[in-house]
């Protein structure tokens, strides 16, 4: 490869990366404005709790979908809270049925959090909702560009947990 199409790769490269991290912003900033959720209450009548007390039925689900147990202090780590806004959070969850509290049979100073039918009803219609969305956003893909997107950002979300970046559930 000769200088100039070395060149012109690394521009592409980094024009490719800003991209890229442009994409990320715009996507979180759609999350932090809870875009997703808003939709699924106007459109489809799915009640949706607010912020960060959907979230900690997220972590239970994907720590329960890994075989994994989850308490407050992973619900903590996960939405990268302090623990006794953990706690609140968990609480306001239990309260509203979403969550159950359970003993753990191999540590009995320990509570685990499960999610309970109603948790797991509000769980699946909001994946329902957010799977419609996904779809009709890529209704006009072709099926070999929609495979290839899902493979690429399955891998790029978890090479960048690996990276340091926030954790990744699923």
């Amino acid at each position: 490869m000769h200088d100039a199409e070395r060149d012109g790769a690394a521009g592409d490269a980094a024009a490719e990366v800003a991209a890229i991290e442009r994409a990320m912003v715009a996507l979180r900033r759609s999350a932090a404005r809870r875009t997703l959720a808003r939709r699924a209450e106007r459109q489809a009548g799915v009640p949706v709790p607010g912020g960060a007390a959907f979230d900690v039925l997220d972590v239970v689900e994907a720590a329960e979908e890994r075989g994994e147990a989850a308490g407050v202090r992973e619900v903590a780590d996960a939405l990268q809270v302090d623990q006794p806004r953990a706690s609140k959070l968990v609480a306001a969850a239990v309260q509203a049925g979403h969550l159950r509290r359970e003993a753990d049979q191999t540590d009995g100073r320990r509570t685990l959090l499960a999610v309970t039918p109603d948790g797991r009803e509000l769980l699946e219609s909001v994946h329902t909702f957010r799977r419609s969305v996904v779809a009709r956003v890529t209704r006009d893909w072709p099926g070999a560009e929609r495979a290839a997107f899902a493979r690429l950002f399955t891998r790029f979300m978890v090479d960048f947990g690996a990276a340091g970046g926030p954790p990744v559930d699923r």
